[in-house]
């Protein structure tokens, strides 16, 4: 007997977190998708009430069923015990970098800011904006410039001054990028940041300055 409905660890065809429906025209529901809407039309109500959450449970899965995405794999895997190792790097990051920087501006002496090009190992459009995303969520590493076609991100830094600082910066990079595709990547891009990183030098333009 045929399923009626068929979950996505059940098949590995299916998006993750996700479940289809049997009949002659194939439904899938992207259950996070039907989450993100739902949320949307309680914020819309600003309101948070059981009627709320329950209309806008069904138009979510209503609007979902009559207007199907087309299947698209973005490329986005989700590794529980890597998503753990990033969120607390980035919170130990985030408190360490904080006193750093604050030290920096209290430190009495000036410095050298630049933009510098640090290339990356993972290819793929969704790691190279989750790795800038991750990036940036830090005090002192902003992210100005991602360059999809040569997989490099532009990284704004205080101490270029100090040859020890640029090189701390670039190795802060590849262990976030490391760190985000091993909780987030697929397993060709797993293997990529598994590899050394790459040579500056192969990063194009450099655009250090004032």
């Amino acid at each position: 007997m045929k399923r009626l409905i068929t979950l996505s660890y059940r098949n590995p065809e299916l998006p993750p977190f996700s479940c289809e429906f049997a009949g002659r025209r194939r439904r899938v529901l992207d259950l996070p998708l039907i989450a993100w809407l739902t949320l949307i039309w309680v914020l819309l109500w600003s309101t948070l009430t059981w009627a709320n959450v329950v209309t806008g449970l069904v138009v979510a899965v209503v609007v979902c069923l009559a207007f199907p995405l087309p299947r698209v794999d973005l490329g986005l895997r989700l590794h529980p015990w890597g998503i753990l190792l990033l969120a607390g790097y980035l919170l130990y990051d985030m408190y360490t970098s904080g006193v750093k920087v604050t030290r920096q501006i209290f430190a009495g002496r000036p410095h050298r800011p630049a933009v510098i090009a640090v290339p990356l190992r993972c290819r793929s459009d969704l790691m190279l904006a989750a790795t800038a995303v991750a990036v940036s969520n830090v005090p002192g590493g902003s992210i100005v410039e991602v360059r999809r076609d040569t997989a490099t991100v532009f990284l704004h830094v205080l101490d270029a001054d100090l040859p020890a600082a640029l090189d701390a910066a670039k190795r802060s990079v590849w262990r976030l990028e490391e760190l985000t595709v091993r909780a987030f990547g697929t397993r060709d891009e797993i293997a990529r940041v598994a590899q050394p990183p790459p040579s500056t030098t192969q990063s194009g333009d450099g655009r250090e300055g004032a």
